[in-house]
């Protein structure tokens, strides 16, 4: 039989899913990537030639010009430079799709899962490359072996398509589904700690929560939440659908059972890129939703291949993994939270209002108070609401911005990347006054 070492340069032929989770299980000490065609080697940057605001925008994304574009939390913004690398692989494959699917694409697959396993603090065999979150999180949720009278447990931030998720579980198994409610204005970290302390029963079969609430975008204490779930034995899944990107997210400081993520948000993937982490203790019970040829040829090579469709998204990783490395985390992040920081005392300056939400649990995104001037004449705000002033902003003064509803209150959702410059929100800030004065 070949070493571990030369399997990492066989001739894989069609399929062989074994190999794969070989090539994922290797020590880094006997690891060797695989050789990437001509023309397709991974882009790197040179941090000088990089400028935040309006000139990575023109330089870096593909942004329409005249929209002032605040809503990156919605669905991302793909860099350029990652969507051209994908394309490239697009283009490859069709030059001979039998080599590229049957003899060279899961090697590369096992490289990006290692790549990305140490960017974001894990160990590769607990890695699983995903399309979204959403399926990531239907995963783990239909594998659960939740039964008549268990008790599924959230919070009334969980985003909605998850809440769905789990109501509709519960239903058809007659569990118990308990939603816990967070009041704003939010009184600090330690409310949420002290409310799920207090609510969460021993025995509950499963607690999700948001990393960062897409509604009201705040930072969970998922560590102290982990640890509550640990210590009462209860599995916990975190959704941090805006944590890649958005933070230095290293999974080894708090070890969730299941942690899932999108790399087309903040990470600026091509769309139809995400991962799940299941901690090796929770994976035998964990299965792909579609079985195909890597079933029961390891746990990475179960989900690796799951039919034919375009993998080329997760190929483009690379890229981002190579920002990020280039660029500096630090640097990245610093200009993200500090732009967020400055638009939202400018904003509750402007419209005389406040944040719901204490500047110690936010990061690159911000939910801030509407002037009441915009809906103080109506007996109930509500989603409609909410959208009626959107789409007032997008049609008469393009600029793409989600506006909640919360508690009866309105509030418009900030998101501040990269690209992002303070005038943008300067222009929001003229804008809402316009549509209703103080």
């Amino acid at each position: 039989m070949a070493s571990p070492a030369k399997l990492v340069k066989r001739d894989f032929g069609s399929f062989h899913a074994s190999n794969v989770q070989e090539l994922i299980n290797l020590p880094d000490s006997e690891y060797e990537p695989p050789a990437f065609p001509e023309g397709l080697e991974i882009p790197s940057f040179i941090p000088h030639d990089i400028e935040f605001g309006q000139k990575f925008r023109d330089d870096h994304t593909l942004l329409e010009k005249s929209c002032t574009f605040l809503n990156h939390g919605a669905f991302g913004a793909v860099m350029k430079e990652t969507l051209d690398y994908a394309q490239k692989w697009q283009r490859y494959t069709e030059r001979q799709p039998l080599r590229f699917y049957d003899r060279e694409l899961l090697p590369h697959l096992a490289y990006v899962t290692r790549r990305l396993a140490k960017f974001v603090g894990c160990n590769p065999k607990d890695l699983l490359l995903m399309n979204n979150a959403t399926t990531a999180i239907n995963t783990v949720v239909k594998n659960i072996d939740i039964q008549k009278g268990d008790r599924v447990y959230c919070l009334n931030v969980t985003y909605g398509a998850v809440k769905k998720l789990l109501k509709w579980i519960c239903q058809q198994k007659g569990a118990v589904y308990q939603e816990e409610t967070i009041d704003f204005p939010l009184k600090g970290p330690n409310y949420v700690i002290d409310l799920v302390k207090t609510t969460l029963q021993p025995g509950t079969k499963l607690a999700v929560f948001d990393h960062i609430p897409s509604n009201a975008p705040f930072i969970l204490p998922v560590e102290e939440l982990s640890k509550i779930c640990q210590d009462r034995n209860i599995p916990i899944l975190i959704d941090g659908a805006h944590a890649l990107g958005s933070m230095n997210l290293q999974l080894n400081r708090f070890s969730p059972d299941f942690y899932v993520s999108n790399c087309h948000k903040w990470f600026c993937c091509p769309k139809g890129s995400a991962f799940l982490y299941v901690k090796e203790t929770k994976q035998l019970q964990i299965r792909p939703l579609v079985v195909s040829h890597g079933f029961d040829s390891g746990f990475n090579s179960e989900f690796i291949w799951t039919g034919l469709h375009d993998y080329s998204p997760y190929l483009a990783m690379h890229v981002m993994m190579n920002f990020w490395e280039d660029i500096g985390k630090e640097r990245i992040l610093n200009y993200m939270y500090d732009l967020r920081k400055e638009a939202c005392k400018y904003l509750t300056r402007e419209w005389k209002t406040e944040l719901p939400i204490p500047e110690e649990c936010l990061g690159s995104m911000s939910l801030v108070e509407l002037p009441p001037s915009l809906y103080k004449s109506l007996n109930h705000v509500d989603y409609s609401t909410a959208e009626q002033i959107q789409n007032i902003l997008y049609h008469e003064y393009d600029i793409e911005v989600p506006i909640k509803a919360l508690q009866e209150k309105l509030y418009v959702r900030i998101s501040a990347h990269l690209y992002n410059n303070f005038e943008e929100y300067v222009k929001l800030a003229k804008s809402v006054l316009k549509i209703a004065p103080l």
